[in-house]
């Protein structure tokens, strides 16, 4: 058949201007400005029915029995927008209804004059999260008019809502169209061929909990696509809005699915038919033309276009993108799209990544969604590409979307970066066989892919978070039934967990947490170690899920960059108590020094998935600060994506980059008798392999002096890992001790380098007590010597501390956050068995030689772990320790490690550490001898008195019997990698 006229000059014209030609149709007509507006209330009042398994149907409200789209609605609001940022909705008050289950509990079991202290009327906040403005789950009603020009008339018009907030149902005039609940995709009502004139469009926008299974709602009220943890629970529509125009029949949906090897990209075109009858044309896209026919209730199409042996692979390094248009014409259709692809294919092999073929390996962060300032994601590219350049910046190349899927402007920013994006179906929820959350899977997965499935960013899909019921009987068959339709992309039978079915039933990649028994996060695999035995038996490439989740205290200037929608109520809080307890002042100094040592952690645990073989990458959580579920200051940067006061991202960089020197140095603290040796071996995962690569090694001390240093044979290097590099062994005699050293590896002209603080001591320890020195673990003799003028250094006995005012320390700081450890009926108290690090005085000539800086690193966490700080609430706050233990924020005690004070005519040094304790290791034995040569030399002279009751008064054992505390469960959501599930019992 002969093109017609038209059709046929199209295909003659130059590729730059196919490309720009606009559709026959108009433009869109954009909706943004004032709508009039209602809330409804009557549904409103019955919007939440947490806590319990019986969900009754949601009223439908006033608005629908009173037919509102008839009328004029009364009030104003403008959209693009969400209700809340406007004053609308209810104030917060101890009764809001918050849309969560997690984290909340810790707060009713605080002292009840500090509750009642925020929860005054007009000023109520909660430690759990950080709070809108204003509170409302229910129906809201939003209105215009809408002027149809004479130039649309015969055309078909679909209304586009880029991002409303939950479900919609729309009213053209008085005509009700079918309710779209995606929580993900855009929501598109094709209203028809409409008239031209004035008409009214009425939405009403439910953010109610749509999804309900009275058998089992799982963690659905806590998904980051509902919940008030991170702010999601708006109501509102943000981004375009608009009346999209085409002909009677258009171009509905088209996919490009690209032939790397082919160098060719094949398009499936969905035709869409409004006219009802049946017609024929042609489809054309980059010169390339195909007959193409429809029936009455459409039809489909598809053809193949070269796109030359010039173009351009995409991945994180050429983010070269491909742009075709693509145009429907003859037969009532006269229709165009734009569409932007990359030439791109996502594989395995084993439990490898491939991209193009090549090897990847995925060093991600979890996103839950938080937009502080503005309450809602954004839909402008600009916004997304600060964020990704922030943990690009930080080595990290792909990023997880919780529980939610982000608007398009997140994809395609992260298409011109380079940058894989894993998004979720919306959902943290349990799935059996038939349950409507795995019908809603059924229906979200095809809404995600048709909006987002073009984009080459979109490398892995998972169903959910952490699923929940009888999964292991929808959700792999799910990756698998999608895999073979789709295979564009990779997916999870779900994020999170460990179960058989995710790696042998179907997915094509799992994200878990453990498997084989064995962790894939935590210290288990830290200090050279690794988690191969988690992933040694898999065939499918293993990300390990979460990792890291080390807390830090925060620093309470991130409150004055609260300037927009969400309220950092729960900072006030923490620095209320921090007043209470006499710590606020100290908040910058723990702020850093707890930093320094969560650092020091996520490097561990980072490392020790890079060394891990045959892992296939890494999904933070998170690279920065979570202000929900407790509150979980565990990121690097802040809630802002700004950097914090104690790591660059050029350090983070170091053990987080595409390449990344790895030493399995399983010890960090010698004396000067031993050998430093360590196995080195390289990560390296950059944009070509490197064809001579000389590696080097050196050893610096504080002033950044090379004392020692070396090379190994330059070599070629492949991309992957565990590239060995060469065997270290350094004789340490020569060293000055005690003194403290990093260890340095890097390639030679490359900007590739990392390092390992490592300490080295004495060989002889050993130190008696001085003359004149009392060392001494009983009061009585010790507040004798003291009356006498003398000198004692003093460590409380065994049950001399009162186990619920002296927390233990630990080797590593608090996970997620305590709040969340309150789990009833399961977990019914908090788990305040940890810390956040130490704050020292690496000036004070008490540990003079002991090298330390202001914090915790790995020469400490021998000496304190399991033994108890000493809470000095009783004593003068001008009395400051040498080390303080840096407590929770939640709590914020004054915690002393070593301090110092005079006592009557005496000066009292007091080590929370054994200092005589048997089998003590070389960091006790020199702290020991640090802090006895201080006690015997003319600098022991403490500047702060404490009363010799006052003192004893520190020490004097419980003061009341304590009930044994409750074995606590294994928590799922809180394993740390120390802990091990009970056995499988389904």
């Amino acid at each position: 058949m002969r093109p017609p006229p038209r059709l046929l000059l199209l295909l003659l014209l130059p590729a730059a201007l196919l490309a720009a030609r606009l559709p026959a149709a108009p433009a869109a007509l954009p909706l943004a400005g004032e709508w009039r507006f209602a809330l409804d209330r009557s549904a409103a009042t019955t919007a939440r029915f947490a806590g319990t398994k019986d969900y009754p149907a949601l009223p439908e409200g006033e608005g629908i029995a009173q037919e509102w789209f008839k009328r004029d609605l009364p009030g104003r609001i403008r959209l693009p927008g969400i209700l809340q940022a406007q004053g609308l909705g209810d104030e917060i008050t101890p009764e809001t209804p918050w849309v969560l289950t997690l984290g909340d509990a810790w707060w009713n079991l605080q002292p009840a004059a500090l509750r009642e202290h925020f929860s005054q009327p007009g000023h109520v906040e909660v430690p759990f999260l950080s709070q809108p403005p204003r509170h409302y789950l229910g129906p809201a009603w939003y209105q215009r008019d809408v002027d149809i020009p004479e130039s649309w008339r015969g055309l078909r018009v679909s209304l586009f809502l880029e991002h409303p907030h939950w479900q919609t149902i729309v009213w053209w005039d008085d005509r009700r169209f079918a309710a779209d609940d995606s929580l993900s995709a855009p929501h598109c009502t094709d209203l028809g061929p409409i008239t031209p004139g004035r008409h009214r469009l009425t939405i009403r926008v439910d953010n109610r909990r749509i999804l309900v299974d009275n058998a089992n709602n799982g963690h659905m009220d806590d998904a980051h696509s509902v919940s008030d943890a991170l702010g999601a629970a708006w109501n509102g529509i943000t981004g375009r809005i608009e009346l999209q125009p085409t002909t009677p029949v258009w171009i509905e949906d088209a996919q490009v699915y690209p032939d790397v090897g082919r160098r060719s990209a094949l398009i499936r075109v969905k035709i869409g038919n409004a006219g009802g009858a049946s017609g024929a044309g042609q489809l054309s896209a980059g010169g390339v033309s195909v007959p193409v026919s429809w029936g009455a209730q459409g039809g489909y199409g598809e053809l193949e276009v070269p796109l030359g042996p010039d173009a351009q692979p995409w991945d994180e390094f050429h983010p070269a993108l491909q742009h075709l248009t693509l145009v429907l014409g003859g037969g009532g259709a006269d229709d165009a799209k734009a569409l932007t692809f990359g030439l791109r294919e996502i594989g395995r092999r084993d439990r490898g990544l491939r991209i193009n073929g090549r090897p990847l390996n995925l060093r991600m962060t979890h996103f839950g969604g938080d937009f502080p300032l503005t309450g809602y994601p954004p839909t402008d590219v600009d916004s997304w590409k600060r964020i990704i350049a922030v943990c690009k910046a930080y080595g990290l190349n792909g990023m997880r979307f919780h529980s939610w899927c982000p608007p398009d402007a997140a994809f395609t920013a992260a298409d011109e970066m380079g940058f894989y994006l894993q998004p979720e179906c919306g959902m943290w929820a349990p799935f059996n066989p038939g349950s409507v959350y795995s019908k809603f899977l059924e229906e979200e997965t095809p809404r995600i892919l048709r909006a987002f499935g073009n984009h080459p960013s979109f490398i892995l899909l998972s169903p959910s978070n952490e699923p929940a019921g009888h999964y292991q009987l929808v959700t792999p068959a799910w990756a698998a039934e999608w895999y073979a339709r789709d295979g564009r992309r990779l997916y999870a039978a779900g994020t999170g967990w460990g179960d058989p079915s995710q790696v042998f039933g179907g997915p094509q990649y799992a994200a878990i947490v453990r498997f084989n028994n064995a962790s894939l996060r935590g210290p288990p695999g830290w200090f050279g170690g690794d988690y191969r035995q988690a992933v040694q038996t898999a065939h499918i490439p293993i990300l390990a899920h979460e990792v890291g989740q080390w807390c830090a205290y925060p620093d309470f200037d991130v409150m004055k960059e609260f300037t927009g929608y969400l309220r950092p109520g729960n900072y006030d809080i923490f620095r209320y108590i921090a007043s209470q307890e006499g710590v606020l002042g100290q908040d910058h100094a723990f702020a850093y020094a707890s930093g320094r040592f969560q650092i020091q952690c996520y490097k561990e645990e980072i490392e020790a998935n890079l060394r891990t073989p045959g892992l296939a990458g890494i999904q933070l959580l998170d690279l920065h600060d979570y202000l929900g579920q407790g509150t979980a200051l565990i990121g690097v940067t802040d809630a802002f994506w700004k950097p914090k006061s104690y790591v660059t991202a050029d350090e983070f960089r170091r053990f987080a980059g595409p390449t990344v020197p790895l030493a399995r140095l399983p010890r960090r603290t010698f004396t000067r008798a031993e050998t430093l040796a360590a196995e080195v071996e390289l990560y390296h995962f950059g944009s070509a392999p490197l064809p001579h690569a000389q590696p080097y090694w050196k050893i610096v001390d504080g002033r950044g002096e090379a004392l020692a240093q070396g090379a190994w044979p330059a070599r070629a290097v492949p991309i992957g890992k565990n590239i060995p590099l060469g065997h270290l062994a350094v004789d340490l005699s020569k060293l000055p001790a005690p003194r403290a050293y990093r260890l340095v590896v890097g390639l030679r002209d490359l900007p590739v380098e990392n390092d390992w603080n490592f300490w080295v001591y004495p060989a002889e320890t050993e130190a008696p007590a001085p003359a004149g020195v009392l060392v001494t673990k009983d009061w009585a003799e010790a507040a004798a010597r003291l009356a006498a003028g003398g000198r004692v250094v003093f460590t409380p006995a065994a049950g001399a501390l009162d186990p619920a005012r002296c927390p233990p320390m630990k080797n590593v700081p608090v996970f997620w956050n305590i709040q969340m450890t309150v789990r009833p009926p399961r977990n019914p108290a908090p788990r305040f068995d940890a810390m956040l690090g130490l704050l020292c005085d690496p000036r004070s000539p008490a540990l003079a030689e002991f090298p330390t800086t202001v914090a915790c690193d790995w020469q400490w966490t021998p000496i304190v772990d399991n033994v108890r700080s000493i809470n000095l609430e009783g004593a003068p706050r001008a009395l400051v320790p040498i080390v303080s233990a840096i407590d929770d924020w939640n709590r914020n005690w004054r915690l002393g490690v070593i301090f110092e004070c005079r006592v009557g005519a005496g000066r009292l040094l007091v080590s929370a550490v054994d200092l005589d304790r048997a089998g003590a290791g070389i960091e006790a034995r020199q702290l020991r001898r640090s802090l006895l040569d201080y006690a015997a030399s003319d600098r022991f002279q403490p500047k702060v008195e404490l009363a010799a009751e006052a003192a004893g008064r520190l020490w004097a054992g419980p003061r009341a019997r304590l009930a044994a505390p409750a074995r606590r469960a294994f928590d799922p959501d809180l394993d740390d990698g120390s802990m091990r599930p009970p056995p499988r019992t389904n």
